[in-house]
């Protein structure tokens, strides 16, 4: 299959697009004025379900709908197309409205970036001891835009907000000088929409380098849901696979963390032949995705998804709550009814799914895990713990916050008991006193 790809700018070129009313067509308009828009071929022709049309969950998960934008918005990204607005003019209302949208959730920019001989890593986050995430430059974009992605602004020419690098050189000096790292996640966008050759320029000199403690590669890709050609049929797909292959000869753990939000997505052969062939390099494909609301957020489509992974091969990892940047507030699920899907899916599957955590948020101070609604001293609460943490210590302690059916996200649990703060806040402010000379929190990200 020849790849073809669509944004804003050329999708009524799509046949499909014909069985949408013209309403809904300028709504794609208006909202991908705001938030990245691109979809390709494979997704068209063998994912979306055009007969249920606009309730398919993978159209929904491709194209922009209205109400991905709060009304304010929506009307006056609007008002300035219909009236043939400059297009100057429509770019700098859709950059206002995005700087409304917390672009870079969880201290991406702020918190995350590490400092080696008195220089910034840029293109380089250090959140939790064991890993640290690379952008790959060359990697900083996707076959298809998910409309939920929490890194949106890295497509839309926020260029003060795109992370990527080309010094892996600096990197690997980073290494040296932090043996408690034992994993390098190279992220993005999708690194595998790189060339082989562009890819092998990163990987190559981790390998030469011979980092006693370095232990795994993660890559981090939505190549198997949107072009799992890449690992079959594209011009340089085997030297792919033979790149994959020499980081296993190499002793490395490689692992693929793949992106898969619905059952349908591991269905079409093109994609399980690539899981396949991934497989017999030794590579582990570990899967993960966000809980939707208008997607996924039903128990029995979870509990489909995960056996369907594991019959393919594949390690189910997280089930994640949805960020709180972008479309949020379209894609939420209520963290209490995100537990009740994640427990009804778990006690549908066997043991070889339940691999997967979750229901997990990825906040600031770090991977928060809701474990369930409980009774204690008579007070109905929320028990939570973290999965992992910007302090190690914080890492399967079990804390509470008050029973609260509508909250989203963690900056909207308040400690319950009369307690004033949450166990890890005095610390998280001395560590923004230390290194972003902010004495107080001002949300939870």
């Amino acid at each position: 299959m020849n790849y073809h790809a669509y944004s804003v700018h050329n999708f009524r070129k799509i046949d499909q697009i014909t069985v949408l009313t013209e309403e809904q067509r300028f709504d794609i308009e208006v909202v991908g004025h705001v938030l990245p828009f691109k979809v390709n071929n494979f997704v068209i022709e063998h994912l979306i379900d055009w007969h249920n049309i606009p309730h398919d969950p993978m159209f929904i998960l491709t194209f922009p709908q209205r109400d991905m934008l709060l009304p304010h918005h929506f009307n006056a990204m609007a008002a300035l197309i219909k009236t043939g607005a400059d297009s100057d003019l429509i770019k700098a209302k859709a950059e206002s409205i995005r700087l409304e949208l917390n672009p870079h959730p969880a201290g991406q920019m702020s918190h995350n970036i590490p400092i080696h001989h008195d220089e910034k890593l840029e293109g380089t986050q250090h959140k939790y001891q064991q890993t640290v995430l690379f952008f790959p430059s060359q990697g900083q974009t996707c076959h298809t835009y998910c409309t939920f992605c929490f890194r949106w602004p890295q497509f839309v020419g926020m260029s003060e907000l795109k992370f990527a690098t080309r010094e892996i050189e600096l990197l690997i000096g980073y290494l040296h000088a932090h043996p408690e790292i034992n994993d390098v996640l190279f992220t993005g966008g999708d690194p595998l929409i790189m060339s082989a050759r562009h890819l092998a320029a990163y990987i190559q000199p981790l390998l030469d380098a011979r980092l006693p403690h370095l232990r795994r590669i993660r890559i981090g890709t939505r190549a198997l849901t949107y072009w799992p050609y890449r690992f079959l049929t594209d011009d340089d797909a085997d030297a792919l696979i033979a790149l994959f292959k020499q980081v296993n000869d190499t002793g490395l753990h490689l692992a693929i963390m793949a992106h898969f939000n619905h059952p349908r997505e591991l269905e079409p052969q093109p994609t399980r032949d690539a899981l396949r062939r991934i497989q017999e390099t030794g590579a582990v494909i570990r899967t993960q995705s966000p809980l939707l609301r208008h997607i996924n957020d039903n128990s029995t489509v979870w509990a489909d998804l995960w056996n369907k992974q594991v019959d393919l091969g594949c390690i189910p990892y997280y089930m994640f709550i949805a960020r709180d940047t972008g479309a949020q507030h379209y894609f939420a699920v209520p963290l209490i009814k995100a537990w009740r899907i994640f427990r009804e899916a778990y006690q549908q599957v066997s043991g070889l799914c339940r691999t997967v955590r979750g229901p997990s948020m990825s906040a600031n101070p770090g991977k928060i895990q809701i474990l369930g609604v409980t009774e204690i001293m008579g007070e109905k609460v929320i028990e939570l713990r973290f999965i992992q943490g910007r302090n190690p210590d914080w890492v399967h302690r079990p804390f509470f916050a008050q029973y609260d059916e509508k909250a989203t996200w963690l900056n909207e649990l308040k400690p319950p008991f009369g307690e004033e703060k949450f166990f890890f806040e005095a610390e998280l402010e001395q560590f923004y006193r230390e290194n972003l000379n902010s004495p107080t929190i001002d949300n939870f990200e």
